[in-house]
C-alpha cells in the first residue's frame, strides 16, 4: 500500500503540480525569443513535445524504482527522476512564455511509459537499465533534430534544449556504467515506433 501511495503521489505531482528545478534555468535575461506567430507557434509545438518526453521519463523512471530489489539502482532511478525535474520545469515555463500549453494526452503517455518501465524493470534489471540507455539515446537524437528545427531567433528555447541534451547524454552514459544490458534489435525499432507517434501526436494535441 505504501508503494502505491508513493507511485499515486509521484504520477499526480508530474501530471498536475507546479515543477521547481533545482537547477538554474538555462534561459538568460539576454536570450531572445521569437515574435512572428508562425515561428512562435513552431517553438511551442516542439516545446510541448519535449515536454511530454519529461512526462514519460519521470514515469519511466518512477516505475523502475519501484521495480528493481536493487536498494543502490532505486537510489539511482530515483536521482535520475529529480534531475529529470528540471526539464519538465524548463519546458513548462518555455511554454508558459510562448502563450501555450502542454499536452492534453499527458496522463495517456505517463500510463504508457509507466507501464513499459513496469515491464522492463520486472524482466531484470539490466534490461530495465538498456532500456534507459536506448531511450536516453533516442531522446538525445530528437532533441537534436528539435536544434535543426527551432527559429534561428528563439535563443531561450535553444538553450534549454541544448541543456537537455547533454543532460540525456549523461543519463545515458551512467545507465551503461551501472550495468545496462543491450537491447534486441526488434526492441529498439518498437520504441522508435512509439516515439514517433507520440511526438507526432503531442505536437498538436
Amino acid at each position: 500500500m505504501e508503494r502505491f501511495l508513493a507511485t499515486a503521489d509521484a504520477a499526480l505531482r508530474t501530471l498536475y503540480a507546479k515543477h521547481h528545478s533545482a537547477s538554474p534555468n538555462p534561459v538568460q535575461s539576454q536570450h531572445q525569443s521569437p515574435t512572428d506567430p508562425t515561428d512562435k507557434a513552431l517553438s511551442a509545438a516542439l516545446m510541448r513535445v519535449n515536454h511530454v518526453g519529461e512526462v514519460c521519463a519521470q514515469a519511466l523512471y518512477t516505475a523502475q524504482a519501484a521495480s528493481t530489489r536493487n536498494p543502490a539502482l532505486k537510489a539511482h532511478f530515483e536521482r535520475a527522476a529529480r534531475e529529470e525535474t528540471d526539464h519538465l520545469a524548463w519546458t513548462r515555463q518555455r511554454l508558459d512564455d510562448l502563450g501555450d500549453r502542454v499536452s492534453l494526452l499527458n496522463p495517456l503517455w505517463y500510463a504508457g511509459a509507466f507501464a513499459l518501465g513496469l515491464v522492463a524493470g520486472r524482466i531484470s534489471d539490466a534490461v530495465s537499465l538498456g532500456f534507459v540507455v536506448e531511450t536516453e539515446n533516442q531522446v538525445a537524437a530528437h532533441l537534436q533534430s528539435h536544434l535543426d528545427r527551432l527559429p534561428a531567433d528563439d535563443e531561450a528555447s535553444r538553450a534549454v534544449v541544448t541543456q537537455m541534451k547533454l543532460d540525456e547524454e549523461r543519463h545515458a552514459n551512467d545507465a551503461l556504467a551501472a550495468g545496462a544490458a543491450e537491447l534486441p534489435a526488434p526492441a529498439k525499432a518498437l520504441m522508435r515506433l512509439a516515439a514517433k507517434v507520440m511526438t507526432r501526436t503531442a505536437h498538436y494535441i
